[in-house]
């Protein structure tokens, strides 16, 4: 009992003197120090996925994937609507149309260039649809109304100024307030 009793003062003695040294290098906590926010180097390695082979080489279906998709549509008769709903990082443009015909398909807002560069500040897209080769009725308008939507981001807005969606009969403008 004798040497328990002055191993477990000093024990605590020495316990309690870390609290009170709280900023020295002898408290174990203090030892990292605080940490600090820096810039990250980017790894030469990560651009690269050692899975993909770095050689192409063709296969059984490459003859396909190298055909570019042809839109073959047509002007829309008659736009009727034109509206431009705010979304988070842009806006989508949104078209509604009359077809003369009932039966069309695959109804697209496309630019001469299938991009969305504004020129002095217009951006013109035409309501475009496919049309069917089969025989046609004349049916009502309910029926050959058609909608078709393109997103934008805030980057291509900030340029544009003026949206205009034209069909064949007539074009729908909105302007930036």
């Amino acid at each position: 009992m004798r040497l328990i009793l002055p191993a477990l003062l000093i024990a605590t003695l020495t316990l309690s003197a870390c609290a009170a040294v709280r900023d020295s290098r002898v408290n174990p906590i203090n030892w990292f120090g605080n940490s600090r926010s820096g810039p990250v180097q980017p790894d030469p390695r990560a651009a690269t996925n050692p899975l993909i082979p770095e050689t192409r080489r063709a296969g059984l279906f490459s003859s396909l994937r190298e055909q570019t998709e042809l839109y073959v549509g047509t002007p829309i008769d008659q736009v009727t609507d034109l509206v431009i709903e705010r979304v988070p990082g842009g806006a989508i443009v949104r078209a509604t149309g009359i077809a003369s015909e009932d039966r069309v398909y695959d109804v697209r807002l496309t630019t001469e260039s299938d991009e969305n560069v504004p020129v002095d500040g217009t951006l013109t897209y035409q309501l475009r649809a496919v049309h069917s080769d089969r025989p046609t009725r004349r049916l009502s308008q309910r029926v050959r109304t058609v909608t078709a939507a393109r997103r934008l981001t805030d980057q291509e807005l900030a340029e544009i100024r003026v949206i205009r969606v034209e069909g064949l009969r007539n074009a729908q403008t909105t302007t930036r307030r």
